[in-house]
This record gives structure tokens, sequence and C-alpha cells, in this order.
């Protein structure tokens, strides 16, 4: 009775499996067992760099109207001497402003 050798994954690149044809059995489970380790640390360091990212994301304020995005930020304006608050963001190439109201509330 023969046995063939397991078939390598398609997507495993030649160098790889080469050096694992020819390393002895210990190091052939020395190399399952790192490689095991190793994927489970890139997963968990991909899981909290998107964790970080969606972290980044700062919360509505309260008084952001519901047709302002949260990404907008707060600007000045100057007209007529007159200061104003502004709610800006970008969409696409251009830069969109809603009026929030006076900076000295008894204008």
């Amino acid at each position: 009775m023969s046995y063939e050798p397991p078939s390598p994954p398609a997507n495993l690149p030649t160098e790889i499996v080469d050096a694992l044809n020819e390393a002895t059995p210990e190091h052939l489970r020395d190399a399952a067992s790192y490689s095991e380790a190793l994927a489970e640390h890139k997963e968990r360091e991909a899981r909290l760099e998107e964790e970080a990212d969606d972290a980044d994301v700062e919360e509505r304020p309260d008084d952001l109207p519901d047709d302002v995005p949260a990404k907008a930020t707060i600007t000045i304006k100057e007209i007529n001497d007159n200061r104003y608050y502004y709610w800006q963001w970008r969409e696409g190439d251009s830069v969109t402003s809603k009026y929030k109201g006076p900076v000295n509330p008894d204008e």
C-alpha cells in the first residue's frame, strides 16, 4: 500500500511549498504551531486596528442638524462687520456650508 503526499493549497507560494517539502517532520510541526500562532496574532492586530479606526469617529454633537454630516466643523464667517457660525464640510471637490447662528447671540 502506498500513500500519496498531501497536495499544497493552490494559493501557497512555491518557495514556501518547496521549503516545507524539504523540512523534517519535527520542523513541520513547529512551523504549523508557529503559523497558527502568527495567524492569530495578525488577525488580532487587524481587529485592534479596525476598533481604533472606529473609535476615531467622533460622536455627533447634540446641536448638529440632521442634514449636516458628523464630519462637519464649525467655521466663523464675517459678513458686513458681523460674525456668524457656519457648519462646513466637504462634498467631493466642493465645500458646503450651513448657517448655525451669530457668534455674539445679541446680534
